[in-house]
C-alpha cells in the first residue's frame, strides 16, 4: 500500500509547502512544481526528488488528500500532482547566452526561457529578474527551465568574468549583426528598456524594424531576435 498523508502538519508536507516562498527555495535550492508535464520534465533531467498526488496514477507518488494538496499548491483548486525538484546545477556559460536585465513579469521571463531553449541559447543570465523557480515562471517555461543553465548575476559581473560579445536589443538603433560566438543577447525591462549601464557595456546594438506600433513585448522581441541568430543543426546525410 502506498503511503497516504491526510495531515497538513506532516513534516514532509510542511517542508515541501515552504518551497512556495522564494526565501526557502533559495535556502534549499529546490522548487515546487505542479502538473504531470513539469513532473515528467524534471524526472527526465534527473532533478525530481518527491511526488505528491491525489490519485495513484504516478507510481512514485505519495498519496495525499485534497486538504493537503491545497496546502502544497496554495491554489483554491489544487492540481492533481505536485513535485519537489532540485535547482539545475550552474555551469560556465555556453557560447550563446541570453542576458535579461530587470525583467519583472513572470510570464515574460518564462516565455523567454522557453524560447531560449528552442533557439539554442542554452545559458540564461538573470540580472534582478522575476524568480525563475516561482510557480508562474515555471508554468510559462513548460519545463524548459530543467534543460537550461541559469545564472543569476549582474550584467557587469557577467561582462567581467566572461568574454561574450554583448549585443543589446535596442528599439531604434542597430543593424544586421553577425552572430559569432561567444555572444550574449541582452534584453531590458518591460517599461524602461535597457539601463545606460547595459548599453555602455554592450559591444553592439540590434533592433527589429517594425511598423504601425511603437514597440513589441519583450518576450516577443527576444524570441524574434533569438530566432534571427539561430543556426539549426544540419541533418544532411
Amino acid at each position: 500500500m502506498p503511503e497516504y498523508i491526510t495531515s497538513t502538519q506532516n513534516a514532509r508536507i510542511k517542508a515541501a509547502a515552504k518551497l512556495r516562498h522564494k526565501k526557502h527555495r533559495r535556502q534549499q535550492k529546490r522548487m515546487l512544481i505542479e502538473g504531470s508535464h513539469l513532473i515528467e520534465e524534471a524526472q527526465k533531467a534527473s532533478l525530481l526528488e518527491q511526488v505528491f498526488a491525489l490519485e495513484s496514477r504516478h507510481p512514485e507518488a505519495t498519496l495525499v488528500d485534497e486538504k493537503v494538496m491545497k496546502k502544497l499548491s496554495g491554489a483554491s483548486t489544487p492540481p492533481k500532482v505536485v513535485g519537489v525538484a532540485k535547482f539545475p546545477k550552474e555551469r560556465p556559460p555556453h557560447e550563446k547566452a541570453l542576458l535579461l536585465e530587470h525583467i519583472q513579469d513572470p510570464g515574460n521571463v518564462g516565455t523567454l526561457l522557453r524560447s531560449a531553449l528552442a533557439f539554442d541559447f542554452r545559458t540564461v543570465v538573470l540580472d534582478e529578474c522575476a524568480d525563475p523557480y516561482s510557480p508562474k515562471v515555471l508554468r510559462s517555461t513548460q519545463g524548459a527551465v530543467f534543460s537550461l543553465n541559469i545564472l543569476e548575476m549582474s550584467l557587469p559581473s557577467f561582462a567581467d568574468r566572461f568574454h561574450h560579445r554583448l549585443l543589446a536589443a535596442h528599439s531604434k538603433e542597430g543593424g544586421s549583426v553577425a552572430c559569432e560566438p561567444p555572444m550574449a543577447l541582452v534584453l531590458g525591462n518591460e517599461g524602461s528598456g535597457l539601463s545606460k549601464r547595459a548599453l555602455d557595456l554592450s559591444d553592439d546594438y540590434v533592433h527589429i524594424p517594425i511598423e504601425n506600433i511603437d514597440s513589441l513585448n519583450v518576450a516577443i522581441a527576444g524570441s524574434i531576435l533569438m530566432h534571427r541568430f539561430y543556426r539549426p543543426a544540419s541533418h544532411d546525410v
